[in-house]
């Protein structure tokens, strides 16, 4: 192969839907197959339970038509969330779901307690991935929920413990994308964030992303896990969310005022950075049903 026909070889990218059309639209089609996509977030926000959600979508015909891989690290297990979530999903999906066909069928779900048992169990997916038809796993979608609670408990904050993290972040991250490139697997993974005390812009004075600086809930916060690890991830979402004051009444502010005030919660989706998108954002809100964006 010549270097000029690097530039005419187009890999073949499917789009996970999130199960909202403006979702999608503000995220170019969806969550994108062959790459690892971070969800960060305060706890809260709702990305766990957008987590859950992708389990059901990954296997609608028009999108990767696949099973899913729920890992994850955070006790116990939401099982009301996401029984509300498949009654949901069956609702909306009647025809899919006939004859007898079963939504869980298609989803697996294992627990990791460490770092170390997260790439053990990455390992052990390669021989399954490689014969599905084999082993009935058709796997389109993994997912890692959350990545920061496996690091924070293995790894002290020295030099020692941080050189052993780094590399250890480099393996999980190589394995995911060389599975999500070789088997058009998407890869989502969640992550945490700390609050910002430092007054240098981004992380140790470096700006990663298209956002000046991430606030949620009235705190400028950054990612979990530092710099090292968001070289790992192809592509960064941000869920913030902050309260805002709406109905005011003939423009005063307070009940000492005798003015109506309705406070409420604002959620937003922020790309921060993706090679395939700008910055964008999206308003959303989490029902009983699912999280959906907001037509503004």
């Amino acid at each position: 192969m010549q270097p000029e026909n690097l530039l005419l070889h187009h890999t073949h990218h499917c789009h996970l839907s999130i199960g909202c059309p403006i979702l999608d639209a503000a995220l170019g089609g969806g969550i994108p197959s062959n790459s690892i996509t971070e969800l960060v977030s305060e706890s809260g926000c709702g990305k766990t339970q957008l987590s859950l959600q992708l389990l059901f979508t990954a296997q609608l015909p028009h999108g990767l038509n696949g099973s899913s891989l729920y890992l994850y690290s955070e006790f116990p297990f939401p099982y009301r969330r996401f029984a509300q979530l498949l009654h949901s999903f069956r609702s909306s999906h009647p025809i899919l779901f006939a004859n007898y066909r079963d939504p869980c069928d298609h989803i697996f779900t294992r627990d990791c307690h460490t770092a170390h048992h997260l790439l053990d169990v990455l390992l052990q997916l390669e021989s399954r991935l490689k014969h599905p038809k084999e082993t009935r796993l058709d796997i389109k979608l993994i997912v890692i929920d959350s990545i920061a609670a496996l690091f924070r408990s293995e790894f002290e904050n020295n030099g020692a413990d941080l050189k052993k993290r780094s590399a250890l972040f480099f393996k999980i991250s190589a394995l995911l994308k060389m599975y999500a490139k070789r088997f058009g697997i998407a890869v989502v993974v969640t992550n945490q964030v700390v609050d910002l005390v430092d007054d240098s812009e981004g992380v140790s004075g470096v700006r990663v992303g298209n956002l000046e600086g991430l606030w949620t809930s009235g705190r400028r916060v950054c990612p979990a896990l530092g710099l090292s690890w968001a070289n790992c991830v192809n592509s960064r979402l941000f869920l913030s969310r902050r309260e805002v004051i709406e109905g005011v009444e003939n423009g005063l502010q307070g009940d000492d005022y005798g003015g109506f005030v309705n406070r409420r919660q604002k959620r937003e989706l922020h790309v921060v950075f993706a090679p395939h998108l700008p910055y964008s954002s999206c308003e959303y809100v989490i029902r009983k049903e699912g999280v959906f964006g907001v037509d503004r």
